[in-house]
């Protein structure tokens, strides 16, 4: 800490072998442009060295020789070094004083070697060759992706973790916020940024992409629940179809026949236990006559849920996405608990009646 203080530049610096008379080019890269910082044409023996301002947040360089490119990152006052040789120069070097530079090394070969087997594939190939080099991609992609996983979690506020979730084949993101099993490491690493580095444009870029992605999955939940509600305009109510806490999948319309109490409502919640109790106490007083409750719970907590209901005589089933599922949507939930009397049609008779008043619609009813 007390080095940091008392300098404000970092280096880079090491040793390029067969590139005489070869022009190195030190960049940095911004999150909208490539900027040239200086450059050097090397000697003989290949040596060099730069220096620059340390950045205020972790941030992004390269070494250029051509189209060849060396990318780092610089997170702290550092001083690197690097060995290379003119073949191979992009790829087979040798990073010290960066442990995050080793690592986006490690992601940038393993995503050229993707990018290199995806240029091999060609129109002349017949179907199968075609198919086969293609599975090959495709294992190669969630190998690299497992790997930056792990970087990722490990670290999501680090400079390798950014890099991992930017990365591209065929100008295609190889993480998305936009597709659900990608959206938890792109979170992690937007999250760690805007909490810990709040004004960098690059916090601020990727928290702003999550958010977008999230807004979006909520609009086509919306989209999906209106089609599910337009698609069972006329049987008086939205068939629902959860798993309960075995992970049978239960469906509302199963329970046709009897007087349903569909209830929304959770076990978190402070006076879950009471209205436990009363609902315990209506399904005792009407079960036997054919009174049923379905009921959705909207807990978060999956494990506490499943604790929570080990003993619950009607049916109880829970949506993955709690209290985003789409079913709170369909049937316009904008408190808990909310209830819906269903006649033995499914023609829903009322909405959040009091227990007196419940019990007097039910033996109607019945």
């Amino acid at each position: 800490m007390i080095s940091c203080k008392q300098h404000d530049k970092f280096s880079i610096s090491g040793n390029v072998k067969d590139a005489k008379g070869e022009m190195l080019y030190f960049e940095h890269s911004g999150l909208l442009k490539t900027t040239i910082l200086d450059s050097v044409r090397l000697r003989p023996n290949g040596s060099f060295k730069f220096k620059s301002s340390r950045p205020a947040y972790p941030d992004f360089y390269r070494l250029r020789l051509d189209d060849k490119i060396i990318t780092f990152a610089v997170d702290s006052c550092e001083e690197i070094t690097i060995q290379a040789k003119l073949a191979n120069f992009a790829t087979d070097y040798i990073v010290t004083g960066s442990a995050t530079s080793i690592q986006i090394q490690a992601l940038r070969k393993s995503v050229m070697k993707i990018q290199q087997l995806v240029n091999a594939l060609n129109s002349n190939m017949g179907a199968n060759e075609r198919n086969a080099k293609i599975a090959v991609i495709e294992k190669d992609i969630e190998t690299h992706k497992e790997m930056a996983r792990k970087m990722i979690l490990q670290n999501p506020r680090s400079a390798a973790a950014y890099f991992a979730v930017y990365q591209k084949v065929n100008d295609t993101y190889l993480f998305s916020p936009y597709i659900k099993s990608d959206r938890p490491y792109c979170a992690a690493v937007a999250t760690a940024y805007n909490t810990f580095m709040p004004e960098y444009e690059r916090s601020k870029n990727i928290y702003a992409l999550v958010l977008d992605a999230i807004h979006k999955d909520r609009k086509m939940k919306e989209k999906e629940a209106w089609d599910e509600v337009f698609a069972s305009k006329g049987l008086g109510y939205i068939n629902i179809i959860l798993p309960d806490r075995k992970n049978v999948e239960r469906e509302l319309s199963s329970l046709i026949g009897k007087v349903i109490l569909l209830d929304f409502s959770n076990y978190e919640s402070k006076q879950s236990v009471d209205y436990t109790f009363a609902l315990r106490e209506l399904y005792k007083t009407y079960h036997s006559r054919g009174f049923e409750i379905y009921q959705i719970s909207l807990d978060q907590n999956k494990q506490h849920w499943q604790q929570s209901t080990a003993n619950i005589p009607w049916t109880c089933v829970r949506d993955v996405n709690g209290p985003n599922t789409k079913y709170t949507a369909s049937y316009n939930i904008s408190e808990i608990p909310t209830t819906f009397l269903m006649d033995k049609k499914g023609n829903i008779i009322s909405r959040s009646l009091g227990f007196d008043e419940l019990r007097k619609a039910i033996e109607k009813l019945l």
